[in-house]
């Protein structure tokens, strides 16, 4: 099943972002396995990071809430609010993400 997980950034995400940025990475990629797509929100202007988006592919909420968890962004209050959405495959096109 996937899990779209959304996460609004604490105010002083960007001040923070590069302390622990690759152990969030490193966490990232050691869940190649279960990890869809991941990435920043950002402001529209693309000036300000306003949160992050990830989807997993695991059977359960509570799984998806572990992943999200286990993060060292998280882990370390990098964010203000989660929410964690079941949600079905429809479309599926990641040509259309190149270059972007």
């Amino acid at each position: 099943m996937l899990w779209a997980i959304s996460r609004t950034a604490a105010p002083d995400f960007a001040e923070r972002r590069t302390e622990g940025l690759q152990a969030h990475l490193d966490y990232l990629r050691s869940q190649k396995n279960i990890l869809v797509i991941s990435g920043a929100t950002t402001s529209d202007d693309g000036k300000q990071y306003v949160g992050s988006l990830l989807i997993v592919n695991v059977k359960t909420r509570a799984e998806a809430q572990a992943f999200a968890d286990g993060d060292p962004f998280t882990q370390s209050g990098m964010f203000t609010g989660m929410t964690i959405t079941r949600m079905n495959k429809g479309q599926w096109n990641p040509e259309a993400a190149d270059g972007a």
